[in-house]
């Protein structure tokens, strides 16, 4: 925790993560406070946010509508082996974890986000396995779980690679309006916001959750 604050300080100096449980959960994760975000950011500040985005310290609505789906629907990872793709919080992770998966591997090329995942797993009082690098793991793992990671539409090639490493994959997103994929089918429409609220357009809280089996 100590790395992370300081990380988060210097960012924003005022800034403090604090623990928060999340609606509709049993889950509770180190968040930044809320309050520092309601106030004017100076150019220096906002230059280091975007230089180096502090996504760990939110909880992103597709990761907390995807943590939502597997607390009420458990047969997704109940015993199963489960990937966490861009990990970022841990939320995913933490909640196929609460929901009876056998092993769950978080997986972030941030070691920021690893330190939050280790964090918020140890707040949860859930055991996580962590992976900084998702193409030197082995093709073993019944699921891959992804969520917010298509925001960058750079990012779209990475669904033909999640199959590669999991013979299911579940991703949730609330950013493509115009998702195809020849593999992937929409399974359903769920509802969450980010945390704290960033106020993003009430489109954003739209969040289409999908799946993609290995043939």
């Amino acid at each position: 925790m100590k790395a992370l604050q300081q990380a988060l300080g210097d960012l924003l100096g005022d800034a403090r993560l604090v623990p928060t449980a999340l609606p509709g959960t049993d889950i509770r994760l180190w968040l930044i406070d809320g309050d520092n975000m309601d106030r004017a950011f100076s150019p220096e500040e906002t230059r280091r946010i975007l230089h180096e985005p502090p996504y760990w310290s939110f909880c992103w609505a597709s990761g907390l509508a995807l943590a939502r789906y597997l607390a009420e629907q458990p047969q997704w990872v109940e015993g199963l082996r489960v990937l966490d793709f861009g990990a970022g919080s841990g939320v995913a992770a933490i909640a196929a974890a609460k929901a009876g998966a056998a092993e769950v591997v978080a997986c972030d090329l941030d070691p920021l986000a690893l330190g939050a995942c280790r964090a918020n797993a140890e707040l949860n009082g859930v055991a996580l396995g962590y992976s900084a690098d998702f193409f030197a793991e082995a093709d073993r793992f019944d699921l891959i779980l992804v969520a917010d990671v298509l925001y960058d539409r750079a990012n779209l090639p990475l669904l033909d690679q999640f199959l590669s490493r999991g013979r299911q994959a579940l991703v949730a997103d609330s950013r493509v309006r115009d998702f195809s994929h020849p593999v992937y089918r929409q399974l359903a429409t769920l509802e969450a916001c980010t945390l704290p609220d960033l106020a993003e357009p009430h489109e954003f809280r739209h969040v289409s959750l999908y799946h993609a089996r290995r043939g």
